[in-house]
């Protein structure tokens, strides 16, 4: 511990949780599709590059401010800034992780039902896949019930601790899920057709690359390693000064990029083998929980391997959400002292309460609209569109010039460094990153409200 505070207890165990904290519901469906939708292997290269030049230093930038105050995030500015406003910038991402998590919780109780379902078969043909989305969705009971096991399942492990919670839970759920992962890629490549899924994914189309391409990589580089939700900033704050940052921050990237490309090896392939039409629903909830269900129907052995990949699913939803409960646990600990377990099971029973309506928007009150969107994308549209690409900004601006860019780099090079932070992530932190993401938000919010296409 450092001031009273609990430490990770291995390098390896802190790497897993905040690559457990990247890796969630998006990966799994939202990057594959993207990739192959911007070109295949040209996306990738423009994304990798946006993600050296934008999620390395900004991933860098929050690790480095929590082990340098060991606080979360509130208190990190606080602490950094004190007798100023930018503690606020601290509260948007305990809000955001607060925002994110009432409805993420939603999305992975339907993945547990879902794994539940799998178990006696799915129906064949995409309009009975169809049906049975809509019959759960559209119910009141059952929603709300997965809703609850999965947040009590949550935390449930943050009540337990850093270490005898978070750090076990990882360690035990984040190998589980590279071999579920990789099975499922096993039987997907083997099947007849999968090719034509591979080269969708991977063959390198220049021809499909426009601006929106560029926009899309960088917001997927951005949001896909939880920046700017004071997740990382938590996690960090639980290093001791003996850790390193630079190597850790790169291996992190490395599981969360790997397993998204994985995904894609797992999804793919068995959906052009068996589906064989890119007519149907592709992209987000109905890639996975309408035309993957009636893949599998089609698959042989397909009634496990519905299984596994539902509870892959879940797992990848779970060690998201440990990070994200965390965040909001953490500040209430800090900063209005109570006890851990009471933290957690409050502020888990308030999210659990929060995330009932966004349920109700499909039943009981499908008449809400906002901008064309029901409750749920209502939540994730505030959060994914302006929350997050906010707080990185400021982020970056405060580390580029307020905390400035010397103590970001002389923190993150402190400990057993086996490589070591240049400054050439001055210019970045100071000025592209907040640019280029405040670009990401504009555009990202008009395009949610269809002001542009």
């Amino acid at each position: 511990m450092v001031n009273g505070r609990e430490n990770w207890a291995s390098k390896i165990g802190f790497v897993l949780a905040a690559a457990g904290s990247a890796v969630g519901l998006g990966n799994i469906w939202r990057f594959p599709y993207v990739t192959g939708e911007h070109g295949g292997a040209a996306f990738l290269i423009i994304y990798l590059i946006a993600i050296v030049l934008i999620g390395y230093p900004v991933m860098v930038t929050e690790i480095s401010l929590g082990r340098s105050t060991q606080k979360n995030p509130v208190g990190a500015f606080k602490a950094l800034a004190p007798n100023t406003s930018w503690w606020l910038v601290g509260a948007l991402g305990v809000l955001t992780g607060f925002v994110i998590l009432s409805y993420y919780s939603v999305i992975a109780g339907w993945s547990l039902a879902f794994m539940v379902n799998s178990l006696g078969g799915f129906p064949q043909g995409i309009e009975a896949a169809e049906e049975l989305f809509m019959g759960h969705i559209t119910g009141v009971g059952t929603p709300i019930l997965y809703h609850a096991i999965f947040m009590v399942l949550t935390a449930g492990i943050i009540a337990a601790g850093v270490v005898k919670g978070i750090q076990r839970a990882v360690q035990f759920l984040m190998p589980i899920l590279a071999i579920l992962l990789v099975l499922v890629v096993l039987r997907s490549l083997t099947l007849e057709g999968a090719g034509e899924g591979l080269a969708f994914l991977f063959a390198p189309d220049f021809g499909a690359v426009t601006g929106n391409t560029f926009l899309s990589a960088v917001g997927q580089a951005f949001f896909t390693l939880s920046l700017g939700m004071g997740a990382i900033l938590t996690y960090g704050s639980y290093l001791s000064n003996k850790d390193e940052i630079p190597g850790s921050a790169a291996q992190i990237i490395g599981f969360d990029t790997g397993l998204a490309i994985v995904a894609g090896l797992a999804i793919f392939p068995a959906f052009f083998a068996l589906i064989g039409t890119e007519e149907v629903a592709m992209e987000s909830v109905g890639l996975v929980f309408i035309t993957l269900p009636a893949v599998f129907a089609e698959m042989p052995m397909g009634t496990i391997f519905g299984f596994l990949f539902f509870l892959l699913l879940s797992i990848a939803a779970l060690t998201s959400a440990i990070s994200l409960l965390e965040v909001v646990v953490a500040y209430v600990i800090d900063e209005h002292h109570w006890p851990r377990t009471m933290a957690a099971v409050v502020v888990g029973a308030i999210i659990f309460v929060v995330g009932i309506p966004p349920i109700l928007g499909y039943s009981t009150w499908d008449g809400f609209s906002f901008a064309g969107m029901d409750i749920l994308d209502t939540y994730d549209f505030f959060a994914d569109s302006i929350f997050l690409p906010l707080g990185g900004v400021l982020t970056s601006i405060f580390a580029g010039h307020v905390w400035g860019t010397r103590n970001v780099i002389e923190e993150a090079n402190r400990g057993n460094v086996s490589f070591r932070v240049g400054y050439w992530i001055s210019p970045l932190l100071k000025y592209v990153i907040p640019l280029g993401v405040f670009v990401v938000m504009v555009f990202g919010v008009l395009e949610a409200l269809g002001i542009i296409g």
